[in-house]
C-alpha cells in the first residue's frame, strides 16, 4: 500500500508539495492507522471507500468523500471502510493559505468540506476528480482548478516562506529566537505570520520537522537506538523526546517500534 507521487504544474510548486495517489484492497488495508502531523495542509479525495475518523477524546464520525485536512497538531486515527482509492494535492506548509478566505488557524485538526472552501466551483471540482478514470486526469484537473484560483488570490509571504525553509534546512533544531533573529523581525510578529499563513506557530512547525526527521529513521530502517535519536535531534534528553514522540504519535517510541511504520507514516515522503 505505497504512495504514488506526481509532480505539480511548475507555476503550483511553489504553493503544491506533490500530487499521489494511495490505492488498496480491503485485505491489505490495516484496520485502523495513524496520520501523524508532518506541517503540510492536504485536500483528498476519496474516489473509493470512505474513512472512518477516530478522535481520542470524541464520537468516531465518517469523514466526507472529498475534503481539506486542516494542520494536525496531534495523531489523526483513521479507519478504512472498505477499498481504499485516494488522491491528495499535498501543499506545502504554508501553500494553501493563497487559495482560501477562510483562516487557516480555525482549520487545525478539522476535516473541511470543499464546498465550504470553494462553494459551487469546490462540489464541481469534487465531481469532476471523481468521475475521472486515471490519475493523470485528477492532476490535470488539480492544476486547472488552482492555478485558476490562484489568479485572484494573494501571494504568499516571503518572510514566512523563508522562515519555513530555514527551519527545513536545520530540521527544526533552531529556537524561536534564533528564528526571528534571522527573519529580523520581533518572534509575536513572526508567530502572527505563521499563524495566519501556517496554521502553526514557528515553534510548532519546528516541533513537528524535527521529530519527523527522526521518524524518519525509523521508517527506513536505519538501526538506532533511543539514545542516538535523541541527541542526533538534540531534544534535552530521552524524557523531552518521549514526550514530543508521544505528542504527535500518541505512543511511545517502543510501542510506535511495534506498530507498521509504513502505515503510521503513511504521509511521509522524500519530497
Amino acid at each position: 500500500m505505497n504512495p504514488k507521487i506526481f509532480e505539480p504544474n511548475n507555476e503550483l510548486t511553489d504553493f503544491v508539495k506533490c500530487y499521489w495517489t494511495l490505492e488498496s484492497s480491503l485485505e491489505k488495508t490495516p484496520v485502523k492507522n495513524t496520520i501523524i502531523p508532518d506541517g503540510t495542509m492536504k485536500l483528498i479525495f476519496h474516489y473509493g471507500d470512505l474513512y472512518w475518523h477516530h478522535p481520542k477524546n470524541g464520537e468516531s464520525f465518517l469523514q466526507p468523500r472529498c475534503f481539506l485536512i486542516g494542520q494536525l497538531t496531534k495523531p489523526y486515527i483513521v479507519e478504512p471502510t472498505g477499498i481504499t482509492g485516494t488522491f491528495v494535492v499535498r501543499f506545502h506548509p504554508n501553500g494553501f493559505s493563497p487559495f482560501t478566505d477562510i483562516s487557516i488557524k480555525d482549520m487545525e485538526n478539522k476535516p473541511i468540506p470543499l464546498k465550504k472552501l470553494f462553494g459551487k466551483e469546490g462540489e464541481k471540482l469534487e465531481q469532476d476528480i471523481l468521475e475521472a478514470k486515471t490519475t493523470s486526469q485528477r492532476i490535470n484537473i488539480a492544476d486547472t482548478f488552482l492555478l485558476g484560483l490562484l489568479k485572484s488570490k494573494k501571494v504568499k509571504d516571503r518572510i514566512v516562506k523563508s522562515t519555513i525553509k530555514t527551519i527545513s534546512q536545520y530540521k527544526g533544531l533552531l529556537s524561536v529566537n534564533e528564528l526571528s533573529n534571522q527573519a529580523n523581525l520581533n518572534r509575536r510578529v513572526l508567530a502572527r505570520k505563521f499563524s495566519s499563513n501556517v496554521g502553526l506557530s514557528p515553534k510548532q512547525l519546528s516541533k513537528i520537522i524535527r521529530l519527523q526527521t527522526a521518524l524518519r529513521s525509523l521508517l527506513h530502517n536505519e538501526k538506532k537506538s533511543l539514545i542516538d535519536l535523541t541527541y542526533e535531534n538534540e531534544y534535552f534528553d530521552q524524557s523531552h523526546f518521549i514526550k514530543d514522540f508521544k505528542e504527535f504519535t500518541g505512543m511511545t517510541p517502543k510501542e510506535f517500534y511495534r506498530e507498521d511504520l509504513k502505515m503510521s507514516l503513511i504521509f511521509d515522503s522524500k519530497k
